[in-house]
């Protein structure tokens, strides 16, 4: 039973990499890298998945916990919250939900601490002990709470730090100790992020640039059991870069670029030449491995043990981008394209969104198209409701509203 239950964590720990492989990908060449709770990569705004799943240097809003809280420092008004939803893998399965909000107060003009809450439905999985057992059904999950703090420590400049719990529970509750139960798992990380924007005049109006990064999910294995069983957060490193370009005082045109690395060793493969001791020393290493030395590793090692090559690390860096079209601040327009190796994972897929803004409420929608075939993630939706504390003051009158809003100018 036990068996069983590790087989669905590791199935769980690939699903949204398999979810975009290609099926003429041969064993050899598919080598995805594999992290527990990987939920936790997923993009949980419309905004953003609207745009190719860029955000490290967007303009500051209420979902800048999940692409990098250093932008919150630079965000304008009082506080706000966003809450988004996405049915994930829809081509698939019909229950598998994201549900994610975030807040953010500002507790002056150079700080502000924000937190949020994710909530991963994994819908219910068949557990059969054995083939000649009736089985039964459970519901496992994943949750992330976290809070952040950002202040701003020079003129354009601001960094950001946050602090998740993780709860990963893959039998869904189900305790029947005679039924193979295993203890949820859990664990705690922390995100570092970095923001400098910095305004750039034109004849015609003013425009703007930005870079940010964001180092994500630093913290400890998932543990389920033995040590075999454990699994790498996705700790990921953000890059991202944008610009701001103003076509008259009510049109603008921002272009955005992110570039991502797992910061997470690839699990071994067996070499062509390798012998069955070496192999499963290397795979031994790998389970024992710690967070801190992974993230190292990550940049040299080699799934089958061969000697190091450049070009396949680059093969790991995932990259997307977007274009965001807006009027007057209030409608926006946005396209975006995701791109990853088809060795490592094969995601390509194009992005489309809209949205518009109202003083206290904001509305946005994204939707998935695939580029490459059979992806389960094809024709799926995002849904985020925002909310602005500024736009209750402009309607009561006690506040001007702010200018550049959406821009963070």
């Amino acid at each position: 039973m036990k068996k069983r239950f590790q087989v669905l964590l590791a199935v769980l720990a690939i699903l949204p990499t398999m979810a975009f492989a290609e099926q003429d990908a041969s064993y050899e060449q598919f080598t995805p890298i594999t992290t527990g709770v990987s939920f936790l990569s997923v993009a949980p705004d419309a905004r953003g998945g609207g745009m190719g799943d860029t955000g490290g240097a967007s303009a500051p809003d209420g979902d800048s916990q999940y692409w990098n809280p250093a932008k919150y420092a630079f965000i304008d008004g009082v506080g706000g919250a966003n809450v988004s939803y996405v049915p994930w893998l829809r081509k698939l399965v019909s229950d598998i939900d994201l549900v994610s909000a975030s807040g953010y107060y500002k507790i002056q003009d150079v700080q502000t601490i924000a937190a949020s809450f994710r909530f991963f439905s994994i819908g219910e999985v068949l557990i059969n002990q054995s083939p000649d057992t009736e089985g039964f059904n459970v519901k496992p999950y994943d949750l992330a709470l976290d809070v952040s703090y950002s202040r701003i420590l020079a003129k354009n400049f601001s960094m950001g730090v946050a602090l998740r719990f993780i709860w990963s529970d893959l039998t869904g509750g189900y305790n029947a100790a005679e039924n193979g139960y295993l203890e949820p798992g859990w664990s705690i990380a922390a995100d570092i992020s970095g923001y400098y924007g910095q305004k750039v005049d034109f004849a015609w109006g003013t425009g703007f640039g930005a870079f940010g990064f964001n180092i994500s999910n630093i913290g400890k294995k998932v543990e389920y059991g033995d040590y075999t069983s454990a699994a790498f957060l996705p700790t990921n490193l953000r890059l991202g870069g944008r610009f701001t370009m103003p076509i008259d005082k009510y049109n603008h045109i921002t272009a955005h670029l992110d570039i991502n690395k797992l910061l997470v060793p690839a699990r071994p493969i067996k070499g062509a030449e390798e012998s069955n001791e070496s192999y499963a020393q290397r795979l031994d290493n790998y389970y024992k491995m710690d967070p801190i030395t992974g993230i190292g590793m990550s940049f040299v090692d080699m799934p089958d043990g061969s000697a190091y090559s450049f070009a396949s690390q680059f093969k790991r860096l995932m990259w997307s981008a977007g274009i965001e079209y807006d009027y007057n601040e209030q409608f926006f327009g946005r396209l975006g394209v995701y791109y990853e190796d088809p060795q490592i994972g094969g995601r390509q897929y194009a992005t489309f969104g809209a949205g518009f803004k109202l003083n206290v409420f904001s509305l946005d929608v994204a939707y998935v198209l695939s580029i490459a075939k059979n992806n389960p993630l094809d024709q799926t939706l995002r849904f985020t409701l925002g909310f602005n504390m500024n736009g209750l003051k402009v309607l009561s009158g006690t506040a001007e509203e702010a200018a550049d809003w959406n821009l963070g100018l």
